[in-house]
């Protein structure tokens, strides 16, 4: 029986503790693509915070590979989204 809010390895609390394990084994600053529905976000690793993971100097790009906007410095990506984690 668990009590509280589950917590990944990294020490955050999560509401969604199997896509959470996807960053475990990721050091703060690798380089990542993280995809979503119909596009994927390539940028540096920036940790999680509030059900949301974190990229620095990310790019947004469409499902074929075309980028659809310019560097962020930072990009918010709820965990809920997230269809895939690669390095």
């Amino acid at each position: 029986m668990l009590f509280g809010t589950p917590f990944s390895s990294l020490g955050v609390p999560c509401r969604f503790p199997s896509r959470v394990a996807l960053f475990d084994s990721y050091p703060i600053g690798t380089s990542l693509v993280i995809g979503m529905d119909s596009s994927f976000w390539v940028g540096s690793f920036g940790g999680l915070q509030d059900s949301v993971a974190l990229l620095t100097n990310a790019r947004l790009f469409s499902n074929n590979g075309n980028p659809i906007d310019g560097i962020r410095a930072v990009v918010r990506i709820p965990i809920i989204n997230i269809t895939f984690v690669s390095q």
